[in-house]
């Protein structure tokens, strides 16, 4: 049973490799800001997160697994998409992409809690079979340490690794050090729930154990 991840984001692979899979990986070809403003200029309202992370990830799976059954038709097995985004208060915060621009977030995310927002979207691609697909939404709330210093972010945004991640923090390397409570499957602050991407595998009729595949 093959999986492919689409998507390029390393976290992702990196937890579906640390689950015991090894996927192929696709980039989507999907215009997010595109798709965004196209949908919510459709329906005359902004997009809460949970809407515009699911929106994305379907996206970028529909496109991966729609140019996989075209070229590839004998490909069996499963497609899967994320997209995640942050959301502290009213403010939903993306990739930072500037240190200027992490270092403010951060100077206003410390002693604050947040909540992560991920979206999961799945297609079962068989031979000879219309592509069948599931999709959910999975959350988990980030608290931040209070008494993160000017010394520490400046550090931390110095490493770059904040510049492109959703929210400008990741739990899982640097910054987990300036985390002090999850809540929720851990995994979804890292870039994809693990079980809510099991329980749409089974929802598809497949076997999360099947996909195994790493020694």
């Amino acid at each position: 049973m093959r999986v492919c991840l689409a998507s390029t984001s390393p976290a992702r692979l990196m937890l579906l490799r640390q689950a015991g899979i090894e996927p192929e990986a696709r980039a989507p070809q999907v215009d997010e800001e595109a798709v965004v403003a196209e949908v919510e200029e459709a329906e005359g309202r902004r997009l809460p997160a949970a809407e515009h992370v699911l929106l994305l990830a379907r996206r970028k799976a529909e496109d991966v697994a729609r140019r996989l059954h075209a070229e590839e038709p004998s490909f069996d097995g499963f497609v899967i998409g994320g997209d995640s985004m942050f959301a502290l208060g009213d403010e939903i915060l993306g990739k930072p992409y500037t240190a200027e621009a992490a270092t403010a977030r951060w100077r206003d995310m410390r002693g604050r809690t947040g909540v992560l927002h991920s979206g999961h979207s799945v297609f079962r691609l068989s031979p000879g079979s219309a592509p069948r697909e599931a999709h959910a939404v999975a959350e988990a709330s980030v608290t931040f340490a209070a008494d993160v210093d000017e010394q520490e972010i400046a550090a931390y945004v110095a490493s770059g690794e904040p510049l492109l991640v959703a929210g400008a923090f990741t739990v899982d390397s640097l910054g987990g050090a300036f985390i002090e409570r999850v809540e929720g499957d851990p995994s979804t602050v890292v870039g994809m729930s693990l079980s809510t991407v099991r329980r749409l595998v089974r929802e598809l009729g497949g076997s999360w154990t099947a996909l195994w595949n790493r020694s």
